[in-house]
């Protein structure tokens, strides 16, 4: 495994789309229209006001002012400095407070170990060299009890034609190649290396997306894109 379990050529991707990160009609739509989902699936299920939360992958910062707000005390890490200088920036505009770093989850882990109540890493595991690493990593970071929260693309056909053909290709919502297909995760694959980093499963829930309306809600099919949330015993 690399030192550093990042593939720069992922990183440079999201470097280019830095200064439009939080444009609601730019390349980030669909995560702006996604992060109410992705927050109210959290916050349903774990105490967000007082808790120690982690945003790994963070980005912009979408999700982790969104935890800030919900009265949180959030660290957010990425390994994209230029996207990183973005989501302190915008904190001058929202007036939240986030921690963001520049540090991988691995690293952080062997610092940091047992320090949070929950930890998020959503659209984040398809991008990265050893997605089991990163989980390994998130569990360590736990405090027993606490729970992990992600998020990703399933392997399927549906996925492929809904994420790479339909959001790259014809309706242009993301940058051609933002994904590969080859690293979609399997909600099988997930639980396997959540139960080998310790973690028990609680719950897969599938995202259903409509990008004309721009309206995202939960669904009982994980066929594209779903979410997950896993707990630490205690």
């Amino acid at each position: 495994m690399n030192a550093v379990n990042v593939d720069p050529a992922e990183t440079a991707k999201f470097e280019r789309l830095a200064s439009r990160w939080w444009d609601p009609d730019g390349e980030s739509r669909p995560l702006h229209d996604l992060n109410p989902v992705r927050y109210g699936y959290v916050a349903a299920r774990a105490t967000v006001r007082g808790a120690r939360a982690l945003d790994v992958g963070c980005g912009g910062g979408l999700l982790s002012e969104a935890l800030a707000k919900g009265g949180a005390d959030v660290v957010g890490i990425d390994l994209a400095p230029a996207v990183l200088e973005v989501a302190r920036l915008h904190l001058f505009e929202s007036g939240q407070r986030v921690d963001y770093r520049d540090i991988s989850v691995e690293a952080l882990a062997a610092a940091e170990p047992g320090t949070y109540d929950l930890v998020t890493c959503m659209e984040m595991l398809e991008h990265v060299p050893d997605p089991a690493s990163v989980l390994a990593a998130c569990a360590s970071l736990l405090k027993p009890g606490g729970r992990l929260f992600l998020s990703t693309l399933n392997r399927t056909p549906q996925a492929f034609a809904t994420a790479i053909v339909g959001a790259e290709h014809v309706l242009r919502l993301l940058p051609r190649g933002t994904h590969h297909y080859a690293q979609f995760l399997k909600p099988s694959e997930i639980a396997g290396a959540l139960r080998a980093a310790g973690l028990v499963l609680e719950d897969v829930r599938g995202i259903a997306y409509n990008p004309f309306t721009r309206r995202a809600r939960l669904t009982e099919s994980v066929s594209v894109n779903y979410l997950a949330c896993a707990a630490k015993p205690a």
